[in-house]
């Protein structure tokens, strides 16, 4: 490691004064942060904590909305059960010490092409709230690693519409606990919302094909002949790109199963 300051401020407002410093960088549970600083990939000159911000933790469901705070461990929200289908999802990221550490803003503003929040987020038509805005979820995500965040932009909180049925379905990476390819399907009143992770080069995509498909019949066999092209899939030593497009399509069909 080497030398760098470091502040855990109480507020909002604290953290974006103290995150205006030159070379400053926020930390939420330091899953994907920390290690790059051990291998110096990383090096700020300070880093601030949103730990500390009560304002940024928790869980709560009104009017159809689940509102969770951007630094809300993987945990609390595997535990709550007025998402059926968000909390399945977090409750299979990573091991019991990631998801007591790791916080769903600091999975959304790191956006890793495999990681399993950007699926639930898009799938579910959510809003991102920074300290300075709101992002639609269609929106918020640009490809690999990329998001509509500004430079010093926190995540404070991330609302969830909550659809009358989902699902999510991970194929596991065993070694990293990532999605080879993970799906999570929505289905509302207006139609179904379909979001693919760890498959495409571009990152977390809607699969609009399957949209259409479900939104007129919510069925496995909807899906029966539909698949996404294995152009710009992820092909890597763990899979090839045509691979990870048939997954797509398998891991689509059990989430539209098991929501059903």
């Amino acid at each position: 490691m080497y030398n760098f300051e470091f502040e855990k401020p109480g507020s909002v407002a604290d953290a974006v004064t103290a995150l205006g410093a030159e070379d400053a960088q926020p930390l939420g549970g330091g899953q994907t942060l920390i290690p790059t600083l051990k291998q110096r990939l990383n090096a700020p000159s300070k880093l601030v904590s949103l730990t500390g911000i009560a304002d940024m933790k928790g869980v709560s469901a009104s009017a159809g909305v689940l509102t969770v705070g951007g630094a809300t461990p993987h945990a609390v929200v595997a535990a709550d059960g007025s998402y059926p289908g968000l909390a399945g999802l977090a409750s299979h990221i990573g091991d019991p010490a990631v998801r007591n550490r790791g916080t769903i803003g600091g999975s959304l503003a790191n956006n890793d092409p495999a990681a399993c929040y950007p699926a639930a987020a898009l799938g579910s038509g959510a809003t991102i709230v920074t300290d300075k805005r709101e992002i639609a979820a269609d929106d918020y995500f640009q490809g690999m690693f990329a998001t509509a965040l500004e430079e010093g932009e926190i995540i404070t909180a991330v609302k969830f519409p909550i659809p009358e049925a989902s699902n999510y379905q991970k194929f596991v990476q065993p070694a990293s606990r990532f999605a080879l390819v993970g799906v999570f399907v929505a289905k509302f009143a207006d139609g179904v919302r379909v979001a693919v992770t760890g498959a495409s080069e571009d990152g977390v995509f809607r699969w609009s094909e399957a949209e259409a498909a479900l939104s007129s019949d919510f069925s496995a066999g909807a899906l029966d002949g539909l698949s996404v092209p294995a152009d710009g899939m992820i092909t890597d030593l763990h899979g090839t790109g045509a691979y990870r497009a048939h997954l797509v399509g398998v891991m689509t069909k059990r989430a539209v199963a098991a929501a059903a």
